[in-house]
């Protein structure tokens, strides 16, 4: 299995952030990584298996990936991602306490995958795009100015997902569209798994 270095990626031996657009990522073979991960779709398909476990994904996708979890893509179709890397979740040097607003394993189960809207997509793009536009230089501000711009990202994505609770009708079709891409060889209830998303039974029909 192929591993991907920090080395080369990002762009100085201190910079903590880097970001590595894939327009578009073809089929890659399995791999992981000796740093983090956050794989946000831009737009397009495909399958990404993750861990062993293949996910749908598609535009509004975000996926966490750790130092450890192992990844290929395959079936693309016009797939676009940004990744944005970091070295670690205790690798900063302004921030502390980013576990809790990552994704964390529980009972043997990582939420790897959220899903985020377009609104919050088109906020994400912004942030992203000030990531790439700040100076890459070792003062100090130059290094806190990234890590702010980073946990605003994770804020963003944090208070936008489906693990801080369903807003409106776009996350419950987007919790829905998860919940059956994680059952997708068993039967299914309509009538319980509209209730569970809050969504009318018609809505599924």
């Amino acid at each position: 299995m192929a591993v991907l270095h920090s080395v080369d990626f990002f762009p100085s031996g201190a910079s903590p952030v880097a970001i590595e657009p894939r327009l578009p990522q073809a089929a890659f073979p399995e791999h992981h990584h000796d740093f983090h991960e956050i794989v946000i779709v831009e737009h397009g398909t495909g399958i990404h298996v993750f861990n062993g476990q293949p996910y749908t994904i598609s535009g509004g996708t975000v996926c966490f990936v750790r130092d450890h979890d192992r990844h290929l893509y395959e079936h693309t179709d016009n797939l676009c991602l940004t990744n944005v890397l970091y070295r670690s979740p205790d690798a900063f040097q302004f921030l502390s306490g980013l576990n809790q607003l990552l994704p964390q394993e529980k009972d043997g189960h990582y939420p790897s995958h959220w899903r985020v809207n377009q609104s919050t997509l088109q906020q994400v793009r912004q942030l992203v795009s000030q990531m790439e536009q700040s100076e890459d230089g070792q003062e100090t501000h130059a290094i806190a100015t990234r890590e702010l711009l980073f946990m605003q990202l994770l804020v963003l994505l944090r208070r936008s997902s489906l693990v801080e609770g369903l807003e409106n009708n776009d996350a419950r079709l987007n919790q829905l569209m998860a919940w059956l891409e994680d059952h997708f060889a068993e039967d299914v209830c309509w009538e319980t798994l509209a209730d569970d998303c809050a969504l009318a039974l018609r809505t599924l029909h």
